[in-house]
């Protein structure tokens, strides 16, 4: 069964190579990890993930960072984590979650929008300050592509 548990601001740094699998820019994780909370994702008690999430305006939580261990992908285990985000967003009263990936993260793209998410915005040249420069299949990445999920 897949949980979240929310760590300690002084253990934060135990997930960075989790959250370096999101974010490639240790500099730029390191500008935003305190600004929210970091939850370890655990099946039964192995931890295979981490995701930090913070408030966004006056009823949204943002995933900021989210990424599961490499071999956990592709076993429904992305989708349960989601859930369970939801679940805790509505436990704790917020109205919307949203999530954004890179312009070319086509798979990342595929699979929130199979979890209920709804393109929302794309803020162009977001991560064109990345240095060196991230490509992906090809793609340079440059915008980054703003979902929504409405929680009810």
């Amino acid at each position: 069964m897949i949980d979240l548990y929310r760590e300690k601001e002084e253990d934060y740094s135990r997930f960075l190579h989790f959250l370096k699998m999101a974010d490639d820019n240790e500099q730029e994780i390191n500008s935003y990890i305190k600004t929210g909370s970091l939850w370890s994702i655990r099946d039964q008690e192995s931890i295979i993930g981490a995701v930090l999430l913070i408030p966004y305006g006056n009823s949204g939580l943002e995933i900021k960072n989210i990424a599961l261990a490499e071999e956990m992908r592709g076993k429904g285990t992305g989708k349960s984590v989601i859930e369970r985000i939801v679940q805790l967003a509505r436990n704790e009263g917020y109205k919307k979650l949203l999530v954004g990936t890179a312009n070319s993260s086509i798979e990342t793209i595929i699979f929130y929008q199979k979890c209920g998410f709804r393109m929302k915005e794309v803020k162009q040249n977001y991560f064109s300050h990345y240095e060196p420069p991230i490509f992906e299949s090809g793609i340079q990445v440059l915008d980054m592509i703003v979902f929504e999920l409405l929680i009810s």
